[in-house]
Order: structure tokens, then sequence, then C-alpha cells
């Protein structure tokens, strides 16, 4: 374990038990040894860090991350993708099955689990896919891969293919206490489209991406989860109709879940006209239009989409915050818009660009921190609650975060493989400084 570490006078947020205060925390022997007030003595070797005027959290939690290894090392490796999330504060990553080979046998899971082991403290959580191959033909063996360690089931990159299949993976990961994540898109409507149906695309000629595409498989698997029971989660929820959709469910009762993802609550269609989102209807084409750094999946949305996606964060209907983090190749976004892979490079740039809505008044911090942190645990379920708490004697997963840090996003330094942002030159305000993992550092950015 590293030496032990004492924050001083930082803002001290704890969503697990809904603490808020100014005082220190200890971190000795791995875990939480001390919160709140001074009163206690410092171990020797202590290394003590002011943390006047900045946050100490729980260490963020991402429910959805593709860290593309085994198969995209090109794109990222487990080593690079856990770096880039420790210096995004994150100390927990879920990653998704679309590897190659797919994350459908406990040999997959395993060679995940040791990957991570390898490359630093930053844990590791697999997803393992509800269809052999994701193919959406046959059910993976999911009892094999609850016992390999997978934190739940989805074959995200595609939706479940059938209703059927839908019913059964809702059934049977019921039955083992792991959720079903979704993603939620009928690929007959979309065709691989990475713009939304909206002005933006009409402007650029672009056939777009109808928010009916998502709701339509929102609806189903809602209507399935009332057959078959479990516990849904829908992935990077974009729509003001899928929200709606949610919030009906949990009004009755149901156990479904939903995540946002940072881009999707502070960017619009409008960023696929460059100019930082800057673009409007009445202006020429600037010379970066078509930016292909900003096609993703399910395509950034309407403004009404978007503040209807805070709206929702900020009531608890989206329970979680997940970056969908999917790092790209240059020479994939290098080419014209619709040959353009979909997805962005998030974990680095996650607090600094939510830390927005805080700054703008649309989401209070500590509700903020609870969607990165408490809200994920509780959607993988209570083995992870641990994970997402300063209680004394827990594991040392911890975020020390500038709250009004202004910095300057430059891809080609990220840790991550991808570099690919639109937000590349644009200044954010709010900045992780320190992340520990299971006691360990993961990330030290306090003397930068």
């Amino acid at each position: 374990m590293s030496a032990p570490l004492l924050i001083k006078n930082a803002r001290i947020i704890d969503p697990s038990d809904g603490s808020d205060e100014i005082g220190d925390l200890l971190v000795k022997d791995g875990v939480i040894a001390r919160r709140g007030s001074a009163n206690g003595g410092v171990p020797d070797g202590t290394r003590v860090v002011d943390g006047t005027g900045m946050v100490v959290a729980p260490g963020f939690i991402d429910l959805h991350a593709h860290l593309r290894e085994p198969g995209g090392e090109d794109k990222e490796t487990i080593a690079t993708g856990t770096a880039a999330g420790a210096r995004g504060g994150f100390t927990t990553i879920c990653c998704m099955p679309n590897t190659t080979p797919t994350i459908d046998s406990a040999a997959v899971v395993g060679f995940i689990a040791r990957q991570a082991a390898d490359a630093g403290p930053v844990r590791v959580l697999p997803f393992g896919a509800v269809s052999r191959g994701r193919a959406g033909v046959e059910l993976t063996d999911m009892e094999e891969l609850a016992r390999a360690g997978v934190a739940g089931f989805t074959d995200d990159g595609n939706p479940v293919a059938t209703g059927h299949l839908m019913q059964m993976a809702l059934l049977y990961a019921g039955q083992l206490g792991l959720p079903v994540m979704d993603h939620c898109e009928d690929h007959s409507i979309t065709h691989g489209l990475g713009v939304n149906e909206g002005w933006v695309a009409s402007r650029l000629g672009l056939a777009g991406y109808p928010s009916a595409a998502e709701e339509s498989i929102v609806a189903r698997d809602i209507a399935l989860l009332e057959l078959a029971g479990g516990a849904l989660h829908i992935a990077h929820l974009s729509t003001a109709g899928g929200i709606e959709q949610v919030r009906r469910a949990k009004e009755r009762g149901l156990r479904v879940t939903a995540e946002a993802t940072p881009h999707h609550l502070t960017m619009t269609e409008a960023w696929v006209l460059g100019s930082h989102g800057r673009g409007s209807p009445d202006e020429a084409l600037s010379n970066d239009a078509y930016e292909t750094r900003a096609k993703v999946s399910p395509p950034l949305r309407a403004e009404t989409d978007r503040q209807a996606l805070v709206e929702a964060l900020a009531d608890g209907t989206v329970d979680a915050i997940a970056t969908d983090h999917a790092p790209h190749t240059f020479a994939d976004k290098a080419v014209p818009f619709e040959e353009a892979t979909v997805g962005l490079s998030v974990l680095e740039t996650a607090l600094g660009s939510l830390m927005g809505l805080v700054h703008g008044g649309a989401l209070d911090l500590a509700a903020l921190v609870h969607r990165l942190t408490a809200g994920p645990a509780g959607v993988l379920g209570e083995r992870y609650a641990e994970l997402a708490t300063l209680r004394k004697g827990t594991p040392a997963d911890v975020v020390l975060f500038d709250p009004n840090e202004s910095w300057v996003v430059d891809a080609a330094s990220f840790a991550s493989k991808g570099k690919n942002t639109p937000l590349d030159g644009e200044t954010l305000v709010g900045r992780v400084k320190l992340t520990i993992a299971g006691g360990e550092i993961a990330y030290d950015g306090l003397a930068s």
C-alpha cells in the first residue's frame, strides 16, 4: 500500500450517507482510517495534502466504457484505459464486451482480470455478453459468466436482438442478481447513422437518426421487464421521449435504471457543424463542419433533449452518469462523415465538462457526485456498495478535485490512446487532482 495520506480542510461529499462537510480524510493501509474533524494523530510518514477549496469524494464509477482489449489494442488497452480513467477520477470502470473475442466466456473474463491486475489499481469490472459473439442468436452461459465475475450483461454496440432473447436474458440474469444493460437502437431505422434527425442533418445533407429508433426499443424492454422481472439498465439514454418512458416505469415500481453520458448532457447536434457547437442555422458552414469527432451513437441530440436529460439527472430519473468512453484511432475519424466510426474519448474530460452544469446552476454539486458514485453503485447492486463510500474501514477509493480550476483540453496529451474528442482546445472548469484506488495512488496531478 501507499504511505498514509491525509487530506486536510477539503469539502467532503459522501452520497452514501448524505454527508457534506469541511474536514479531513486519512487513508492508511488501503482503507479510510478517519473522516471528518481534525482530531486524532497523524501516523509517521504521512503525506499531508492541503485540500482547501477542493472536494473529496468517493472514487467515480463508470458503468460503461470501451477498453478495446482484447482485439482492439490499436485503439486502447486496459492499461491505457485505466490510466485515462484515473486521470478522470474513476476508480472503477465497467468494460463492455464488444471486443475480439467477445466477453462471452470465463476465459475472456479471466484474461481481463489478469490484464487489469497488471495495469494498476483501478478496478475493472467486465460486462458479459447477452448473446454468444453478440450475434443475437443464443444466450451466453450466464451462470458461468457470473461465477467468473461479470458485473452484468449487455450486447452493447448492438441492442439485444429480439424480444424473446431479451425476455430470457432478464429472466436468467434476474435469478443471478445481475442487471441487463441494453443499447436501445433499432438498427433497421438508423442504419449506422451518426447525426440526429433534425436541423443539423438537413443543413449538412445527411440522413438523420430519429428519436424513435431509441424510444421503440426502450418501450420494448420495459414491457419485457414487466413480463419477465429482473433488472433492466438503459444505456446512454438520449431522448426526451425515452426519459418519460423510464420515468413512468419507475413510477410503476419496475426495476429499471438509466444512465446518461457527459456529452449528451452538455453537447448538442450543433457540434457536428464544428466550431465547438457554436454554429447556427443562419451561418455559412465552417471549414470544420462534418465534425467526425462529434459522431457518436446515439447521436448528440436537440437542445430540448439535452435539457430534458439534465432535468432527469437532477430529479433522479437518470440514476447514473456513464462515459461510454469509445477510443478510436486517427484513421477511424479522418474520413468522410458517413464513413467515420462512432464514439468519443471521454474519461479524461468527463468531470470538466459536467462541472459546467454545476457552475451554470443546472445541477447541484452533491447531486453530480452522487450520479458518479452511489448512483452507478446502486445499478451494480449491493455487493458493490463499498465502492461508493468514504465510511471508515472501507476500501480507499477516493478522488480529490478542484471544482474551479480552468484548463484547456489537449487531446494529444491524453493517457488514452483515443484522442478523438471534439473538446480538443476547449476550456473546461473543474479538474481532478488526485485519484486513489484501493489505497494506491492511481493518479497524482497535485504537482502539475
